[in-house]
């Protein structure tokens, strides 16, 4: 098996979210994000997909345990505009 890997909290830690390129997407994951994660311990990047129909949201966060990112990627993943979390 490979090895398992041990985060030290608080880490710096990048949540990618991939949805439609629509305005209701980007609004809901960074509002999601930001009830998870005070503003100011996020940078935001993203990126479009070739033909412009999908959309990349990066936010690296500053993050503070385990469940916080548990908790984080659960409401993301909950949500139905959000097709893929990594």
């Amino acid at each position: 098996m490979g090895q398992r890997i041990t985060l030290q909290f608080p880490c710096s830690f990048p949540v990618k979210v991939m949805g439609p390129n629509t305005e209701a997407f980007s609004s809901t994951v960074l509002a999601i994000i930001e009830k998870h994660i005070s503003p100011s311990h996020i940078a935001y990047s993203s990126r479009l997909s070739s033909g412009n129909k999908y959309l990349s949201l990066t936010a690296t966060i500053t993050a503070q345990s385990k469940e916080q990112l548990d908790a984080l990627y659960r409401e993301l993943n909950a949500h139905e505009l959000v097709l893929i979390t990594l």
